[in-house]
């Protein structure tokens, strides 16, 4: 049975993270969107279990993140990333990483790599979608469809015509959209159906994190009174036998636990039992435990879609790039995705910007796509392909220096994956058409090392003011023109372009001394935090021509708008 048509302006496939930030971009915007998935709701499995801190900035942005910081482990949890030889044996290494209260105070306290208006949070996937949901569902315009699956669409001159299945009673129904974006993960329909392929590295062999994957989804109340060590976040298993990685979820009773499968396990023949039996192998004891899941997975991707638009139609998050966890990468990549689509759509289907704007969007995500992915691939290799020592477990003069060895070499490994301001703040537009360059080079791209810079195409440099208020939460929500000092002409200047171009802005002024930090008078800041250009209080007259650019409007469209 075919129902009457559904209109909206963007049809988004699929409800995991970088679909729901995509349905808050929008609906925050006014632009309506209509979001469907085959799942019967967010995710039941934890999945991702790290949120970098640029998300966290965007989920502060859009004024949920202190809800995000509250979910799953809890406060005074220690977030620290250990390495055992199983988790009742050897200590090996032990990264220290702060609490989620603590990282609230700690941050404010922070500059250089780290200065910024949030840490990252050690929160499952499960929890974030959770919150994401809620805050769309309460957006007019939004419509949230769990339990649909797009069964076919075509492109016309007017847009999209989806034809949506219900899934529990085969009911089906036609969506009018503008637009389609295609977050539905690894196996993308969409993807598929524009004929783009992943290209880069897949199939990859390591000793871990290369090759088919358990995941135990499970709960012991025993755990934490079973193992003879401080808490931690991330419990990692090392050892020739059983090695494995295990995220605490909740802080209480429930783990993500995540084992390589070796030669002669067939991934179609585990049951419950074995599945329980690979938990206690890497715990060295029998602790209790329940499975409440279990699947496989394949760990030793770095693919990234050879094109992420095509037409009216465009590709986010695992349908757009895949990911070998290490890093945490993935997820965080596909919020990004998600930020600088969002505002591109809305200023098209508002009619401030031409479409072309829409073809920066791969542009600008695909190049961070593949930097990511490396990043995560590197991670891979220094963990996977150190291997343990055959007598690392043993209680004799050998079995202590392989111990020794390895938690050294840990303990390096830990820092380079974990503490990352390079990879997590230092992703750049470089070369996108609507960036205006100043001519200026950023910093080398260093994973462990992040230098702010307002050089126009990375994020915008962050600050503590003096009141203890932070910087981004003075931008506006779609364009901030930051002035350091007053200047009666900036003001003028931003009259003009709201009058000429429609455009939503909101001029900051700022003390002087904030302008050594941005090295110019003034900043135009994106909806998306981006650095789109900087220039002297000389240059003021300039900004008409700098937003038209920055809003997708060709030169001579640029110059006429400006004039």
């Amino acid at each position: 049975m075919l129902e009457m048509c559904h209109t909206a302006s963007v049809l988004i496939v699929g409800g995991g993270p970088c679909g729901l930030m995509l349905a808050n971009e929008l609906g925050r915007r006014g632009v309506s969107a209509i979001l469907v998935d085959e799942k019967p709701g967010t995710a039941f499995n934890p999945q991702a279990n790290a949120t970098q801190a640029r998300s966290m900035e965007h989920y502060r942005r859009l004024g949920f993140a202190d809800e995000i910081r509250r979910e799953g482990l809890p406060a005074d949890y220690p977030t620290d990333v250990a390495y055992f030889t199983r988790y009742t044996g050897y200590e090996l290494a032990r990264f220290a990483l702060p609490s989620s209260s603590r990282a609230s105070e700690l941050i404010k306290g922070l500059s250089g790599s780290w200065s910024a208006a949030e840490l990252p949070h050690r929160v499952s996937q499960k929890y974030v979608e959770a919150v994401l949901r809620r805050h769309a569902e309460r957006l007019p315009g939004i419509a949230l469809n769990y339990g649909h699956r797009l069964v076919s669409y075509i492109e016309n001159d007017d847009g999209i015509v989806g034809e949506i299945e219900r899934l529990d009673d085969g009911n089906r129904f036609h969506v009018q959209a503008r637009f389609l974006v295609g977050a539905d993960g690894p196996r993308s329909m969409i993807r598929q159906s524009l004929g783009i392929v992943y290209g880069g590295e897949t199939g990859t062999q390591r000793d871990f994190m290369g090759g088919r994957m358990l995941a135990v989804y499970l709960r012991s109340p025993e755990f934490y009174a079973s193992v003879p060590h401080a808490k931690a976040w991330m419990y990692n298993c090392f050892n020739g036998d059983r090695r494995a990685f295990m995220a605490s979820v909740n802080g209480r009773d429930e783990f993500a636990f995540h084992t390589q499968l070796q030669r002669g396990e067939d991934e179609n023949a585990i049951t419950t039992n074995e599945a329980r039996a690979a938990f206690q192998r890497a715990c060295g004891a029998p602790i209790a435990c329940e499975v409440l899941s279990f699947l496989t997975w394949t760990a030793g991707h770095a693919l990234v879609a050879n094109g992420m638009q095509r037409g009216k139609v465009f590709l986010g998050g695992d349908a757009a790039h895949l990911f070998t966890p290490t890093g945490g990468l993935g997820y965080n990549t596909a919020i990004e995705d998600a930020v600088n689509l969002g505002w591109k759509l809305a200023s098209v289907i508002k009619g401030l910007s031409p479409a072309t704007l829409l073809d920066s969007y791969e542009v600008e995500r695909r190049p961070v796509a593949l930097r990511n992915t490396d990043y995560a691939r590197r991670f891979a290799d220094s963990l996977g392909l150190f291997a343990p020592a055959p007598e690392i477990e043993l209680e004799t003069e050998e079995g202590r220096e392989a111990r020794r060895i390895a938690g050294a070499y840990l303990e390096q490994h830990a820092r380079a994956e974990f503490n990352i301001p390079g990879v997590t703040f230092g992703g750049r537009y470089d070369g996108s058409p609507i960036i205006v360059s100043d001519g200026s080079q950023p910093p080398p791209d260093a994973a462990n090392l992040y230098v702010p810079t307002a050089c126009p195409g990375g994020r915008a440099p962050h600050a503590w003011l003096e009141d203890g208020a932070s910087l981004y939460d003075l931008f506006g929500f779609e364009w901030t023109l930051l002035q350091f000092g007053e200047a009666a002409s900036a003001q003028t200047a931003v009259a003009d372009a709201v009058r000429q171009l429609g455009v939503d802005v909101k001029l900051v002024t700022l003390p002087p001394a904030l302008g050594d930090l941005y090295d110019a008078d003034l900043a135009l800041i994106r909806p998306d935090q981006i650095v789109a250009w900087r220039g002297a209080a000389s240059e003021v007259g300039a900004i008409g021509r700098v937003f038209a650019r920055a809003l997708g409007h060709d030169a001579s469209d640029a110059s006429r708008l400006a004039s």
